[in-house]
């Protein structure tokens, strides 16, 4: 839902924008960072210091806005940058989820490790199924939506981290609603291409 309504967000992509264009780091650059912080997040998870990963996906989080906003500002924003951008969104999030995989979480109805990898399918399936009604030439303009886009997925991942601080079951309880809500976003996704099919 939040990448059908960037708009809102322009005054605070500007502010974001000048400020860290200050910096002697090309937008590329910035995207790299992301997975460098994502790596970070990753050995910190698997050291089981969650706060310190908690910190560092944060960061992570963070520059994937800058990177865009930069690249705008500056106007640099190149088919080769947004192609990065995408493939690293991906290793941002895959790196997460593997990093939670050795957290100590309790099994709800399955292995914790099965909602993880439900997530994780249901993530690369709402992005294929856009990137597929693309390149098939069933819709003219990117698809955008659902009920769990990146944003939204990224954020609850981050929320079910902080809850397994207090509570392990807290945790998985929302990772299983994660992990129905992106299969159901990609279901979506392909009924959106099928609706706006051209033919």
């Amino acid at each position: 839902m939040l990448d059908a309504k960037r708009e809102k967000f322009k005054n605070i992509e500007k502010l974001v924008a000048k400020i860290f264009s200050f910096f002697p780091f090309t937008p590329n650059q910035y995207t790299a960072a992301t997975i460098l912080f994502a790596l970070l997040s990753f050995f910190f998870l698997f050291k089981k210091k969650i706060l310190i990963a908690i910190l560092f996906f944060l960061l992570a989080s963070f520059l994937d806005f800058v990177d865009g906003a930069v690249a705008r500002y500056k106007k640099k924003a190149t088919k080769i940058g947004a192609y990065f951008d995408t493939i690293a969104d991906r290793f941002v999030e895959g790196i997460l989820l593997l990093g939670i995989l050795f957290l100590d979480l309790p099994d709800v109805i399955f292995k914790s490790y099965i909602w993880i990898f439900l997530i994780l399918f249901g993530s690369l399936m709402t992005t294929y199924a856009k990137a597929a009604a693309k390149e098939k030439d069933l819709v003219v303009e990117e698809l955008k939506g659902g009920i769990l886009a990146r944003g939204e997925r990224l954020f609850l991942i981050l929320f079910s981290l902080i809850l397994s601080l207090f509570n392990p079951y807290f945790c998985v309880y929302l990772l299983i609603i994660i992990a129905i809500l992106t299969n159901f976003t990609a279901v979506q996704r392909i009924c959106f291409a099928v609706k706006k099919s051209k033919k």
